[in-house]
């Protein structure tokens, strides 16, 4: 049966993950910023913590020459790198399921050959504990590039949350402006 404590695990589980990448990665002296589904969430949460919707995994973003760095960091501590699938991640060797990875996308980088847009590598924002998170409009940027069913579903609760304003819209290039018009005709 789904319990409320149920969802508070989960929520811990993933919050746990990020401080566990976060003190590895804090130690190997290796930028990185919390992007995806987490990051929507961290920010949604600071606005309207009823709006805030759960994701299931932790997605991070480093600059590739860094990779070097970040898979001997993980490897000190525990956990290792696996490229599976096209999808770079890093797992706890005490739980190393795909579902429970961090996974790693590429700053600058297209994160699939067919996508228009890079990862953003704006100066990130920060947790009130000092996590990095991408920006609203790195995400945006991300969320309308990807436009997969799950991340439109996080552009609605970014802009339900009041966080996509007319000076980030203004900043996207047309083929993004359409698709957050898009969206938004479809709520």
């Amino acid at each position: 049966m789904l319990t409320a404590a149920a969802y508070d695990i989960h929520v811990e589980q993933l919050f746990g993950r990020i401080r566990q990448l976060h003190s590895i990665l804090n130690e190997a002296g290796v930028p990185y910023r919390i992007v995806g589904g987490m990051a929507v969430f961290i920010h949604v949460f600071e606005r309207d913590p009823l709006r805030a919707r759960l994701t299931a995994d932790v997605d991070a973003a480093i600059a590739r020459a860094d990779l070097p760095a970040v898979i001997e960091a993980a490897r000190k501590t525990g956990w290792t790198f696996r490229h599976t699938v096209g999808i770079d991640m890093l797992t706890d060797v005490s739980e190393p399921k795909a579902r429970s990875a961090v996974h790693l996308v590429f700053l600058n980088e297209n994160v699939r050959p067919e996508y228009a847009e890079p990862v953003p590598a704006s100066q990130p924002a920060a947790t009130t504990e000092g996590i990095p998170v991408a920006t609203v409009p790195d995400l945006v940027r991300m969320k309308l590039t990807s436009y997969r069913l799950k991340d439109r579903v996080h552009i609605q609760d970014l802009d339900g949350a009041g966080l996509i304003g007319p000076e980030i819209e203004a900043q996207l290039p047309q083929l993004l402006r359409d698709r957050l018009a898009e969206i938004r005709a479809s709520e």
